[in-house]
């Protein structure tokens, strides 16, 4: 059976690198970024894209609702 795949889109302006959007990924998808953002928060990204199945347990957690999270049906040969 094939998996799922998901994708995350970040709103970096407004994250502020609570982090709790990592604890909460169960494939360990998003990091934070060494950079900072405008405010000088360490802001979320995608670090491991392939691995995403779009659970949307991230964007669920998020405190700011900076995450927004977009699932593919598989493909199924």
């Amino acid at each position: 059976m094939a998996r799922a795949k998901g994708a995350i889109v970040v709103d970096t302006v407004q994250c502020k690198g609570c982090g709790v959007c990592v604890s909460a990924c169960p494939t360990q998808v998003i990091k934070l970024a060494d950079a900072v953002n405008g405010k000088g928060y360490h802001y979320a990204y995608m670090e491991n894209p392939d691995a995403c199945i779009g659970c949307t347990s991230c964007g669920i957690v998020c405190p700011d609702t900076c995450i927004t999270v977009y699932r593919a049906k598989p493909v199924t040969v």
